[in-house]
């Protein structure tokens, strides 16, 4: 049975597995170029939760066992992946025909980085091998040597010793360095907000560039705070009466309960959107409270989750109302041409859609604007 077949049997017994026991139960049990246990370790790292990635990158870290370096790398490329990065994986091994870089990553903008990663930096790590990668794949028109760079990303976070040997070295305006666990916490920013231009920024960081000014740094954070905080929006009937609310968070539930529904795996791309392990299924899941006054639960539906839905093979809209329990799942082409009913906040710098939904004994129904009808998704409920 392949690996991906055991999680998806039974994910929690799984996921209680050490990353060495996980490896043992892909292909044959041993990492290697073009194997069958890579390319099924690969297609369950696609496939499983955040939280795994960061245990099973602490574990190759903490102690060492076979192949450990190669989960790592595996790991660090599906971190990569996941940063919406276009991944290309390197060798575990080099030979004098193939160059040993550990992967490519691409961004939207066309800049290549070359990924190097090291369980350590305890010892001098040769920056010439590293930069022999990116010149070789320059030569052989791989990538780009004016849109390129190298990243060497490094176990654990004390990295003075080769932050100082990029500083002093030829390569310190191609070269940067970053820890897995920072790679970690950017993941974990990644699927904590939903602006697609911090994202943006965050790639941005990966590149070298000179932060004298430090704008573009504090851009992150700021707009990372802002996103975060966000109310569902509509929650102005009760700012009004002075009231404040935490907002409310039950998107894993409402996830679980897709998932079985559609019989898939479905992987966290940011704070409400989902989509399948090859990106053919996606799914947008807002969640709300119950909004006293307006007696509705209030949602927001903005343009960069419509292009998110757009992309998909199958596309789904899904709203939690109030719990798990009350979830509806609208295939997206079912849902779209409602917008054009729907109330509009336009802001300078954005607009949004407000989704209303009310309960009238037993029936569920979207409002929009005065003067259109009400939609019945009491059979979109799940």
């Amino acid at each position: 049975m392949a690996l991906i077949d055991l999680w998806q049997k039974d994910r929690e017994q799984l996921a209680e597995k050490h990353i060495q026991q996980v490896i043992a139960f892909a292909g044959d049990g041993k990492l290697g170029d073009n194997s069958v246990a890579s390319s099924e370790l690969r297609i369950y790292l696609r496939n499983i939760p955040s939280t795994l990635l960061s245990k099973y990158s602490d574990q190759c870290l903490q102690v060492s066992f076979p192949n450990s370096g190669f989960a790592l790398q595996d790991l660090v490329n599906e971190i990569g992946r996941r940063l919406n990065f276009v991944v290309s994986y390197g060798r575990y091994r080099g030979t004098s025909a193939q160059p040993g870089f550990d992967g490519i990553w691409a961004d939207r903008d066309q800049h290549s980085i070359v990924v190097e990663v090291k369980t350590t930096d305890a010892y001098r790590i040769d920056l010439e091998t590293i930069a022999g990668y990116r010149e070789s794949l320059v030569k052989s028109g791989a990538i780009n040597l004016e849109k390129s760079s190298v990243l060497v990303v490094v176990g654990r976070q004390d990295t003075g010793d080769l932050e100082a040997q990029i500083r002093g070295s030829r390569h310190a305006w191609d070269m940067r360095v970053i820890s897995v666990e920072a790679l970690l916490r950017m993941l974990k920013l990644k699927e904590e907000v939903e602006d697609p231009s911090i994202l943006k920024r965050m790639h941005e960081i990966l590149i070298p560039c000179e932060f004298t000014r430090l704008d573009p740094i504090v851009e992150i954070a700021f707009a990372a705070v802002e996103d975060v905080k966000q109310e569902p929006e509509g929650m102005e009937d009760d700012e009004m009466e002075g009231k404040k609310f935490t907002p409310v968070a039950f998107h894993a539930e409402c996830i679980s309960r897709i998932e079985k529904n559609l019989n898939i795996t479905l992987v966290k791309q940011s704070r409400a959107s989902f989509s399948s392990a090859n990106e053919t299924v996606r799914v947008l899941c807002a969640v709300s409270r119950f909004h006293e006054r307006s007696k509705r639960f209030w949602f927001a539906f903005h343009p960069h989750q419509e292009q998110f839905l757009t992309g998909a093979d199958q596309a789904f809209v899904a709203f939690g109302c109030g719990d798990a329990n009350t979830l509806f799942l609208i295939p997206f082409p079912d849902f779209k041409p409602w917008l054009m009913y729907f109330n509009k906040t336009e802001k300078p710098d954005r607009f949004y859609w407000h989704v209303k939904i009310r309960e009238l004994k037993k029936t569920y129904f979207i409002t929009g604007r005065a003067g259109t009808e009400e939609i019945d998704i009491t059979g979109y409920k799940i």
